[in-house]
């Protein structure tokens, strides 16, 4: 049986794995469904349509689930979906998707969200990312695998962070950030390549160094893009890295504002129907 603090309150029809811990003055919503060696601290809320994989750990006062607060929210039985090993320290608030987002908000696995961390409604986070303390995401935001964000970064919505990417701290992102790169500022502007990062994950000098003349041809270079494209191409043609960055900025062209996912918007809505399937994917 989950192991539940007599100052909790689990409301009935919340689903516990059987090894859960709930601490004092807690509080876990009657749609929530918790798996397996969760927990729970003191004062830690999961409320609404959350659906939580295994092993998550929740500190004080972090709030997930709570309603989202885009003033379109049409009180819609939209939901989170978080996936396995993450820990929420505290304060941390993850808002339910909306409507017009697609109706869920989704973090994949092995995840670290510092103290006061928020993810708005209808983002999407991906798998080994690190968020320092007060990182604040704004609606639609997507956050791809191995991302570190450093503390008091503000990301504006339908903003896409690519792959392996590092943002400096105190940096405002109004724009898409390509992969494998170091971003700061304000706006936030590509200053170059995530080496350090990437050499801990294991990248070799060959692929580091197709990254680097990547970063000199593309983000330091005044010669039109679809030149250095095509240079690029010559250069590395079975670069898998290569081929990830020209793809993501392809993505980029075909939105606004230099944000992909702004050409995107509204194509995503939420219907009554898919309150009735289990949401896939991380």
């Amino acid at each position: 049986m989950p192991q539940i603090h007599p100052t909790a309150v689990v409301e009935t029809g919340a689903q516990l794995a059987p090894d859960v811990v709930v601490g004092a003055f807690a509080y876990v919503g009657p749609h929530v469904v918790l798996g397996e060696g969760c927990i729970l601290h003191h004062h830690a809320s999961i409320e609404g349509y959350t659906t939580i994989g295994d092993h998550n750990e929740f500190f004080p006062n972090c709030v997930i689930g709570g309603v989202s607060q885009d003033l379109k929210y049409r009180g819609g039985n939209c939901r989170v979906i978080i996936g396995h090993h993450n820990k929420f320290r505290e304060a941390t608030t993850v808002h339910i998707g909306t409507e017009d987002g697609g109706g869920y908000t989704r973090v994949g696995d092995h995840n670290l969200f510092m103290i006061g961390a928020h993810i708005a409604h209808d983002c999407e986070v991906g798998s080994q990312c690190i968020f320092a303390n007060n990182v604040l995401l704004a609606g639609h935001v997507v956050v791809e695998d191995y991302v570190i964000i450093s503390g008091a970064v503000a990301v504006t919505h339908f903003v896409t962070i690519g792959q392996h990417a590092f943002i400096g701290g105190i940096s405002g992102v109004q724009k898409d950030i390509p992969p494998f790169m170091i971003a700061n500022g304000h706006p936030a502007a590509v200053r170059g390549v995530n080496r350090n990062g990437l050499r801990r994950r294991g990248f070799n000098e060959q692929q580091l160094e197709a990254l680097k003349t990547a970063y000199k041809l593309l983000f330091s270079d005044t010669t039109p893009l679809t030149t250095q494209t095509a240079e690029l191409q010559r250069l590395y043609p079975e670069s898998k890295e290569i081929s990830t960055i020209l793809t993501f900025l392809d993505h980029v062209a075909l939105g606004k504002f230099g944000r992909y996912r702004e050409a995107l918007r509204g194509k995503n809505a939420w219907t009554e129907d898919d309150e009735q399937q289990e949401p896939t994917g991380k």
